[in-house]
């Protein structure tokens, strides 16, 4: 049974500074229905790119894996045989949960659940990297040399999937979005003083980037390919594809 987030209807005094801790954990699966538009879609497709571009004997990265959806939903999909999946995250509940999570599903694809901070973690031999949601809480300065080493522990033909929440050039589409995402969340049942106080906590927590910002960082590490494939308001997803190996 999947615990109600109610977390943010707790005076914001009391909640302190946003962090991936217990609380977090306990309601995160109700939080991010609710909160992101399209996650079940994302989740669900990223089964279904691992099926495509998992190849044997590689390592499948997800990083920044909170309870472990997408590496569940790509452990479904991967026919290969020879894999495993490195699932990372710095947050040690999460990291706990993850482990119960996946031990709860057998499968022929190996799983390790790691609790590190991505940013230090050797990436190598790689068929497919996700980043589903984190790149937007690393410092920005970081964000380049993140995918520079995605891009390097790629082997060619590889690619990653990249999922964020957008900011846009255009203030007025920015605006709709903005709203349509406050709706959705409205519609999903959080009350003005929950959107409030969430959004409080995270702006100087989650900072987010323009898809033209992304494919320039994509572009810049080496890929040949980057596209947005799936957008619901201001939040989607892009996958880049690194060049094969020539002849």
């Amino acid at each position: 049974m999947t615990n109600h987030d109610n977390l943010f209807s707790t005076p914001i005094a009391q909640l302190g500074d946003w962090t991936f801790d217990e609380r977090v954990a306990e309601v995160f699966p109700d939080m991010i229905q609710r909160s992101v538009p399209g996650y079940s879609s994302i989740i669900s497709m990223i089964g279904m790119l691992a099926g495509r571009f998992v190849t044997p004997g590689s390592l499948v990265y997800d990083l920044g894996c909170s309870l472990g959806a997408a590496t569940l939903a790509m452990r479904r999909n991967i026919s290969a045989e020879g894999c495993r999946i490195i699932a990372v995250d710095n947050s040690s509940a999460m990291v706990a949960r993850c482990r119960r999570h996946i031990d709860a599903f057998r499968a022929t694809t190996d799983v390790e659940v790691l609790e590190a901070d991505i940013r230090n973690v050797p990436i190598a031999n790689a068929s497919l990297v996700v980043l589903n949601f984190t790149l937007q809480f690393l410092d920005p300065v970081d964000r380049q040399s993140m995918l520079d080493r995605v891009f390097a522990g790629l082997n060619p033909g590889g690619a990653v999937v990249l999922s964020e929440k957008f900011i846009f050039a255009d203030a007025e589409i920015g605006d709709l979005l903005f709203n349509m995402h406050h709706d959705f969340k409205r519609a999903n049942g959080y009350s003005e003083l929950e959107i409030s106080q969430k959004r409080s906590l995270l702006e100087n927590v989650m900072l987010t980037d323009t898809v033209e910002t992304h494919k320039t960082r994509l572009q810049q590490a080496g890929f040949g390919h980057a596209e947005v494939w799936f957008q619901c308001f201001n939040f989607g997803s892009l996958i880049a594809i690194k060049p094969g190996a020539t002849a």
